[in-house]
């Protein structure tokens, strides 16, 4: 059984293989507050932050919430340097990866120095190709060729790093937010969010683009699938075919935010705490996870470890097109707090906190290195 192209449901049991049923609505299946300017939502957050770091007598302790990390997370963070934190226990659970870095050498040059070092990593494709700095799925593409590879590097800019990591086996997604604080041995998880693939159904008749515009949902966001799918726009897929509209698991690339709160259990929390116990100096953020099927994930089985990201995580369940105003609002502002109450317990520790300018400083080089990127799948 398939997703119906007229928005009915989607399917376990192909694209996303392994999730709960995602009921399609024919009406408002976009969130009114979904795409709205980030602004709007962080105005509270900010002055929040401010009456905290009047409270606290500093208003960078978020900046140390995550002691090894780059500014806790917060911007201009590495990937593979918060990655590269993990212990022998929580590597396991991490895809494998390498990181390159584009150079001034000739790109036929670099695409075979990145594929002896795929051989090496013993990784092959697919392959997913992300860049080391940046967030919200920019430049993130799935790559099945050697041609594919050395368009990425030709398009990628100097002196910038990006990963090569390996597809992980498991279709369904999630992103999970985990909090511990300082001589806790134990920590809860403060949110889930079920991530689903965007796709339509080919019928034999209709071309791609009329497909797109037929759905409830996709025929709002044509400005996000048109650009990424224009060579393919006039095919015409087969009856049941079944084709994906987005590779990168971010609701402003287009992917589907559902909350999965009621996922939450015992057993997945202590299976994180003993991973995330090997990851030096992390103790707040969000997981990008991909799994196997739900139960296997609510035992804490069967998943593995995309990315870990730190202190500016989002709580993404808040982008479900069921959230009310009021939750996202009182859910960020709830980060916030922990992150803070993180930070102080650091302080008290000895840990010194960065500087606003290291911060701006950090924002403008991430900002204007994200700007060169490939574009997203």
């Amino acid at each position: 059984m398939s997703a119906m192209i007229e928005g009915q449901f989607i399917s376990p049991n192909k694209i996303n293989a392994g999730m709960p049923i995602l009921q399609v609505e024919e009406e408002a299946s976009i969130s009114p507050y979904e795409f709205m300017p980030t602004w709007f939502f962080y105005a509270p957050v900010v002055v929040q932050s401010l009456l905290l770091g009047l409270r606290h007598g500093d208003v960078c302790l978020p900046l140390i919430a995550n002691p090894s990390i780059k500014l806790s997370g917060m911007v201009g963070e590495s990937k593979t340097e918060i990655l590269d934190l993990a212990g022998p226990i929580a590597k396991q659970w991490i895809e494998p990866f390498i990181t390159l870095t584009k150079n001034q050498d000739d790109t036929a040059i670099q695409l075979e120095n990145a594929l002896h070092a795929m051989d090496a990593a013993k990784l092959s494709f697919p392959i997913v190709a992300k860049p080391d700095l940046g967030c919200r799925g920019v430049g993130v593409k799935l790559l099945k060729s050697q041609a594919q590879l050395l368009d990425y590097i030709q398009n990628f800019p100097y002196s910038a790093r990006f990963l090569l990591q390996r597809k992980a086996p498991y279709q369904a997604e999630a992103g999970v937010f985990y909090v511990r604080y300082p001589g806790n041995e134990q920590g809860e998880i403060i949110s889930i969010t079920l991530k689903y693939t965007p796709s339509v159904v080919g019928d034999g008749v209709h071309s791609l683009k009329e497909l797109i515009e037929r759905c409830p949902r996709a025929g709002q966001l044509t400005h996000l699938y048109f650009p990424r799918h224009t060579s393919k726009l006039d095919w015409v897929p087969e009856a049941g075919v079944e084709f994906p509209l987005a590779f990168a698991g971010s609701h402003s690339r287009g992917s589907i935010f559902r909350n999965g709160n009621q996922y939450i259990t015992q057993a997945l929390t202590r299976k994180l705490d003993e991973i995330l116990k090997d990851v030096d100096g992390y103790y707040y953020g969000r997981l990008d996870i991909k799994f196997a099927d739900i139960e296997s994930f609510m035992a804490g089985e069967k998943f593995s470890i995309l990315e870990m990201n730190g202190a500016s995580s989002e709580a993404t369940h808040i982008w479900d097109r069921n959230t009310k105003l009021s939750e996202i609002f009182s859910t960020l502002l709830k980060q916030y707090r922990i992150l803070f109450e993180i930070g102080a317990l650091h302080k008290k520790r000895g840990l010194k906190s960065p500087t606003i300018r290291s911060l701006l400083t950090a924002w403008r080089e991430e900002k204007a290195l994200t700007e060169r990127y490939p574009s997203t799948d």
